[in-house]
């Protein structure tokens, strides 16, 4: 493996040239360097192949740029790691690369040199997600300089690349790229699934520390990898045949090891934290010795206690495996359920050669189930965000991830795609008119933009937020309070609440304050007339000596409505609500025990009565 000083070396080798106008240059890069004080195309500092970088400026809108420490800067450094960009603000900032093909296949690639940019002298950790799906765990302790690599299908024109504040420590990045690759290449990416680099090496070229660009025009790393008893091997002919599936550089199948002896297994290991990962690992595998004729090689494939390929016999232009050819001149396998692997390549009982690897890729699957925002809700709230300049640390996903998504929102699922139904953008410092992408929200419940200097009138285009049931605009001092038509017929039917000025209730409420008061009004009288009537029938049927008559039971009626026996001194209410209908019995809710002071009670001539009195009273009226 190489040291911290080799790898020190390397880093004065850059990555590719770049477009200047943040899309996919004629090679399809796209390189930007993070940190730069002002937009423009800078040369790294390498001269092998006149490559250039954009400044990350149009690629972002938050973080600041910092120069690292010039105790961190060792002689040779290329320029890409003199700067960072740092965020301090928001636990989630983002770049994004546009103008891609939805549907295509993308390596991604970052750089992370802590280089004690801020003085702290404490190197931090936090995560970084393509999309909405986790990527890796950038850890500046353990790695001084780290490379993370993965690659992806875009699932939109865009990708986005986000670095996430954990409570260790603020994210910083050197620089970033993006390659495009052809859509056959490592089939078993989708948009489900991404691959992650876990390791990527080529064997028997020890005198060269790294493979790049332009031998590799994808510009993957293929990093030299030996071992005190492997030997090597190397030829200047043309060996292996055309691979669209992985397509390696000529140069790193012109280079093997193999071991010194049939008895020895070329061995390499890899870790994993989680058992249940799945891992892709390619065998890169040619014939470049010149075998005679007694001579014969053949070898199993075993990973841990798994064997995966048997017989295996390589040629400089095909493969055979069990016996059989095959044009391919790698295999590929998917080892999972162990924290500790260990590949190992044996020679068979008959081969008389040892085996023998050009090199070797492990990738490490990643889930990328994650499903964005609606693309209609994305582009109409980054329309909102950059017309009213809201700074609010809304960048990557609006919704997604969910501890994640953008102050002042709200989102559902619907259909497995998250829409954003609340958005509260009160107080926002919003100014000019209520624009249309409003309108293209259309899973909104509830719309709040309350306390800011909006104006003019609320747009027809508000009709398309079908399912809103709150709008607030107080606060809007030079905003009309007239809703489009749509919306103004769902405030009438009651299914809107719609607040337009302060102070006031709402539209809803008020249209319906008049209704209200005058139904009060109406059954004050009702019941005022109501006492009347029973008073003057008590005194028309009083005698001369004031004796109290009882008729005779209502002969029609039968009995009374009163049908509960309350029992005690109990007084009718004059505020209860006497009903003859098919709820009679029920309206008495006011009937309670009378208090010593006598409040509460229907009082004639300073008299309490008694329930049954009251029944005499009324003759069970």
């Amino acid at each position: 493996m190489l040291d911290g000083c080799s790898c020190l070396v390397l880093l004065v080798l850059s990555i590719g040239i770049a477009g200047v106008n943040g899309q996919l240059d004629f090679l399809g890069f796209i390189n930007i360097d993070c940190g730069l004080p002002i937009p423009s195309i800078v040369d790294n500092g390498d001269t092998s192949g006149n490559f250039q970088f954009l400044s990350d400026e149009q690629f972002i809108d938050t973080g600041i740029n910092k120069q690292i420490s010039s105790l961190h800067s060792p002689e040779g450094l290329s320029n890409l790691y003199l700067t960072v960009r740092s965020f301090p603000n928001g636990t989630r900032n983002c770049y994004t690369f546009r103008s891609l093909t939805v549907g295509n296949k993308y390596l991604v690639k970052g750089a992370f040199f802590y280089g004690n940019y801020d003085n702290l002298n404490v190197a931090p950790i936090f995560d970084i997600y393509l999309g909405v799906n986790y990527w890796v765990t950038v850890n500046s302790i353990v790695d001084p300089f780290y490379f993370p690599e993965i690659i992806a299908t875009a699932t939109a024109d865009y990708l986005q690349v986000c670095l996430i504040n954990t409570g260790k420590g603020t994210p910083y990045i050197s620089w970033l790229q993006l390659k495009e690759l052809e859509t056959s290449m490592y089939p078993t990416v989708d948009s489900s699934q991404s691959l992650v680099h876990v390791l990527r090496f080529n064997l028997g070229a020890s005198y060269r520390h790294l493979v790049r660009y332009p031998d590799d025009h994808h510009d993957r790393w293929w990093w030299s990898q030996t071992a005190h008893t492997w030997l090597e091997v190397s030829t200047n002919s043309s060996v292996g045949n055309p691979d669209p599936e992985y397509d390696p550089p000529s140069f790193i199948i012109q280079t093997a090891a193999f071991t010194s002896s049939t008895k020895e297994a070329l061995q390499i290991p890899w870790s994993s934290n989680d058992p249940s990962t799945k891992f892709l690992v390619v065998l890169h595998i040619v014939e470049i010795e010149d075998i005679s004729k007694i001579d014969f090689r053949e070898f199993d494939i075993n990973c841990n206690r798994d064997r995966w390929f048997e017989s295996v016999n390589p040629g400089r232009h095909f493969t055979r495996i069990n016996g059989k050819n095959v044009t391919a001149n790698w295999v590929a396998f998917q080892p999972t359920g162990y924290t500790s692997y260990l590949m190992s390549l044996e020679a068979t009982a008959r081969s008389t050669l040892p085996p023998l690897l050009n090199s070797i890729e492990v990738y490490k699957f990643a889930n990328a189930t994650g499903v964005p925002t609606d693309v209609g809700d994305v582009t109409a709230i980054n329309a909102i965000k950059e017309n009213y300049k809201v700074t609010r640390g809304w960048s990557g996903d609006p919704c997604i991830p969910i501890d994640y998504a953008w102050t002042g929102l709200r989102c559902t699922i619907y259909s497995n795609v998250p829409r954003i139904t609340h958005l509260n953008l009160s107080s926002a410092g919003l100014t000019g008119e209520l624009i249309s992408f409003f309108g293209n929200l259309t899973a909104l419940v509830s719309l709040d933009v309350s306390g800011n200097d909006l104006s003019g009138a609320l747009g027809t285009y508000l009709d398309q937020l079908v399912a809103l049931k709150y709008l607030d605009v107080t606060g809007n001092e030079n905003m009309s309070s007239t809703l489009p038509p749509g919306l103004e017929k769902r405030q009438q039917d009651g299914t809107l609440t719609f607040k337009s000025k302060i102070g006031e209730f709402t539209q809803q409420s008020k249209k319906k304050k008049v209704p209200v008061v005058l139904i009060a009004v109406v059954g004050a009288v009702v019941l005022l007339l109501l006492a009347v009537a029973i008073i003057l029938v008590f005194c028309l049927r009083k005698g001369p000596d004031n004796q109290i008559y009882t008729p005779r039971p209502n002969e029609n009626t039968g009995s009374s409505p009163l049908t509960n026996n309350y029992g005690g001194n109990y007084a009718y209410s004059p505020a209860a609500n006497i009903s003859h209908g098919n709820n009679a019995g029920q309206n008495y809710a006011n009937i309670s025990k009378p208090s010593g002071s006598g409040k509460g009670m229907l009082n004639f001539d300073n008299r309490q009565f008694t329930y049954n009195d009251l029944k005499q009273i009324t003759n069970s009226f």
